[in-house]
């Protein structure tokens, strides 16, 4: 994995953790019974920008830990992914003899 994949992988994790994080722990204007005057009743009442982006980057770092590992590990490829067989067979090793003969 070259180092702007792992930074993409991690990007991607981040920002869905986020999305996930931000539902979790919303709490409505609405919901506090203290609606603001100008504001929609379903706009956050307490939001905390710094504590939502540190608690998402703890869980990104290890939800991408796992998964880089695994990649690096070559535990799941691409081929493992290929449902449809759209990649055709893998190709021959050159170590691996290829059933021809010299004679």
């Amino acid at each position: 994995m070259s180092i702007t994949a792992a930074l993409v992988l991690f990007s991607v994790i981040w920002f869905l953790v986020l999305f996930v994080i931000l539902q979790l722990r919303s709490r409505s204007q609405a919901e506090n019974g203290d609606v603001v005057e100008g504001t929609h009743a379903g706009a956050p009442a307490d939001f905390r920008p710094g504590r939502a982006a540190r608690d998402t980057t703890i869980i990104t770092v290890i939800l991408w830990s796992i998964i880089a590992g695994i990649i690096l590990s070559g535990r799941i490829t691409v081929r493992d992914l290929d449902w449809f067989n759209r990649m055709g067979p893998p190709p021959q090793s050159l170590d691996a003899p290829s059933g021809e003969t010299d004679g």
